[in-house]
Order: C-alpha cells, then sequence, then structure tokens
C-alpha cells in the first residue's frame, strides 16, 4: 500500500485556520479527508479523484472547508477556516489505487486501503 504522511494539525482559536497536507508515496485513485472526535463514529469530510479529476466536500463543512490537490507531489490539501470547537477531532487521511467505473469521490471507509497516521487538530473556544 502506499505511504501517506500528514501534516498541519495543531492548536487553533475558534475563528483560526489551518492548513492540513498529505503527501502519498505514489499514484493513487482517491484520496479522502475523515475525521474522528473521542466517542463518536469517523466522518467523511471529503476528497479526491485524480482521474477524471473531482472534488468533494461534505456538507457539514462547506462553506469553510476546501480541498486541492497538487498532481506533480501527489499531495491532497485541506484547507480549513472559520473553524469551530466542534471541529476538534483527529484528521485522517485515506488513499486507494483500486480502478473504479463509479465516477467521483468515495465516502466509504471500506472503499480506502492506505491511511496516514493523523494529525490532532484542536479548536479552542
Amino acid at each position: 500500500q502506499v505511504q501517506l504522511v500528514e501534516s498541519g494539525g495543531g492548536l487553533v482559536q475558534a475563528g483560526g485556520s489551518l492548513r492540513l497536507s498529505c503527501a502519498a508515496s505514489g499514484r493513487t485513485v482517491l484520496m479522502g479527508w475523515f475525521r474522528q472526535a473521542p466517542g463518536k463514529e469517523r466522518e467523511f469530510v471529503g476528497g479526491i479523484r485524480w482521474s477524471p479529476a473531482s472534488t468533494y466536500v461534505a456538507d457539514s463543512v462547506k462553506g469553510r472547508f476546501t480541498i486541492s490537490r497538487d498532481n506533480a507531489k501527489n499531495t491532497m490539501y485541506l484547507q480549513m477556516n472559520n473553524l469551530e470547537p466542534e471541529d476538534t477531532a483527529v484528521y485522517y487521511c485515506a488513499a486507494d489505487s483500486k480502478f473504479r467505473i463509479a465516477p467521483g469521490v468515495s465516502g466509504r471507509i471500506d472503499d480506502y486501503s492506505s491511511w496516514g497516521q493523523g494529525t490532532q487538530v484542536t479548536v479552542s473556544s
């Protein structure tokens, strides 16, 4: 499986911003961001398909979070603006290299075979 390296987490006050990065060791088909707060289920935040290119952001964070990519670096970014305490969680990058006919981005945990170590995002009030 590809190796995923995450960075960019940290402590921030409500209303602040953070940018998370996830660099893959090789080409992938799908990449996604998930987050998990203590006592909560893992939640799909958004992700990308590399080719054909597509991007998806969950309704719960749409308007505050955006996802972008760098093809040359096999890297996906999560720009988080106007952070709220409810955004506090461990954020995980995931990827999968299996070709699939279905278009778009998958939010199913089982569709991802590679996972990063997670990066902590803490938003204080």
